[in-house]
């Protein structure tokens, strides 16, 4: 597969200020200064990861997908114009600016920007939370998700499949239809919601406790109106997550536990049970579409379905549920 990531974000915004207060003291977020127009946040070792840019429109926003090296850099460049698709080769001086050695440009079919990179640099010193947090989840498996919302989900499926190599991961049709892909272990890199009109949905940031979640979760209901979507499981990567609006027109999702798969073996199938085990209350839905949502929670609860215990944090390794002192010690 010769997308290895999401590697990087970027959205358009003049809220400068106020995304350095939610990046830093709601996710946890490192910010960087990037001069007067533009503000970086570290989330690792690596030089940035999310970018706000004032001088890019509201709304506006870049997806940055990690290759292995130059040569795969071309390989997917020649298969993009094969496919038909512009291909963009940007100038250093972007290069430098996304903080990578060289990067091409090009469209998906809903007209989001995408960019294909490698070489992203690594900073010299430590990553330095915004607040007291164990870090973020990322290495092999990337920044986290992207979930766009799309006016039809045919195309777009086909491109990213088809022209990119996305895996199918699973898929919902009710009680709305959403498409889940990978490109690594992670469960889905990149999902579709199929809405009747083109956005940003949300991303998903992954802690490496859940109490960081949780701790997050105190933050954003001391702010009216921050939390759009409870706290919750989903049916599908697991995750224990909540979602709270930017400042922009778009959701983070703050999230823990989220499953691992096989790129290799993995089988796609057709989810049932709703986007959620429990909670993930979603706040701007009327309320007859949050009842539906609600049924389909308390059937899958009277159904018994459960998510797989495994869970590692700590000096603990609970799995299958089965409990051991983890401390460099096997057995």
């Amino acid at each position: 597969m010769a997308l290895l990531g999401l590697g990087y974000a970027g959205f358009g915004s003049a809220d400068l200020e106020d995304w350095r207060q939610f990046g830093t003291g709601l996710v946890g977020l490192q910010a960087v200064e990037r001069g007067n127009s533009l503000l970086a946040f570290r989330m690792d070792d690596r030089k940035q990861r999310i970018v706000i840019d004032r001088a890019m429109g509201e709304g506006a926003r870049f997806f940055g997908w990690e290759v292995a090296d130059g040569a795969a850099l071309d390989a997917l460049a020649a298969r993009l114009e094969k496919a038909g698709v512009s291909v963009v080769a940007e100038p250093q001086m972007l290069a430098d600016a996304r903080r990578v050695r060289s990067l091409i440009s090009f469209h998906d079919p809903a007209g989001n920007r995408l960019e294909a990179f490698y070489g992203a640099e690594i900073d010299e010193t430590p990553f330095l939370p915004g607040r007291s947090i164990s870090g973020f989840r990322t290495g092999p498996l990337g920044l986290g998700h992207a979930v766009l919302t799309v006016e039809n989900i045919e195309p777009m499926m086909e491109f990213y499949v088809d022209v990119l190599g996305f895996g199918l991961s699973d898929y919902i049709t009710k009680p709305f239809r959403a498409y889940f892909f990978h490109v690594n272990a992670r469960h889905h890199s990149l999902a579709l919601i199929e809405t009747g009109r083109n956005g940003m949905h949300h991303l998903m940031v992954e802690l490496f406790s859940l109490d960081d979640v949780g701790q997050a979760y105190d933050v954003a209901q001391t702010e009216e109106g921050r939390v759009s979507v409870t706290l919750g499981r989903h049916t599908n990567d697991f995750m224990t997550s909540f979602y709270a609006k930017t400042p922009s027109s778009f959701m983070i999702e703050c999230g823990w536990g989220g499953r691992e798969i096989d790129p290799a073996t993995w089988q796609p199938v057709e989810m049932h049970d709703g986007p959620s085990l429990w909670g993930h209350e979603r706040v701007w839905l009327p309320a007859e579409d949050r009842a539906v949502a609600r049924e389909l929670r308390l059937r899958a609860a009277a159904s018994g379905l459960r998510a797989p215990v495994q869970v590692m944090e700590g000096n603990y390794k609970l799995m299958s549920g089965t409990c051991a002192w983890w401390d460099g010690v096997k057995g």
